[in-house]
């Protein structure tokens, strides 16, 4: 499992995340606070506080040409 925390700050950076985390096979998860959602569903992401840095669990130990594809979400 991969770990990072992303910065999600405009309607277009939802929709290019939920873009590229659809394209890999990988379960993906946001965490923010208390609240877990799946990342490649763009509602789940909008329930989210986006004002503030959320986590991103990747549950594969190959997850890290997903995470160089989201580096510039990275923080």
């Amino acid at each position: 499992m991969k770990k990072f925390t992303v910065q999600l700050k405009s309607i277009n950076d939802v929709k290019d995340f939920v873009r590229i985390v659809n394209d890999f096979p990988y379960d993906v998860d946001l965490a923010s606070g208390r609240y877990i959602v799946d990342a490649k569903s763009i509602m789940g992401i909008f329930s989210l506080d986006l004002t503030q840095p959320i986590e991103v669990d990747i549950h594969s130990d190959n997850g890290e040409d997903l995470k160089q594809k989201l580096q510039p979400f990275i923080i």
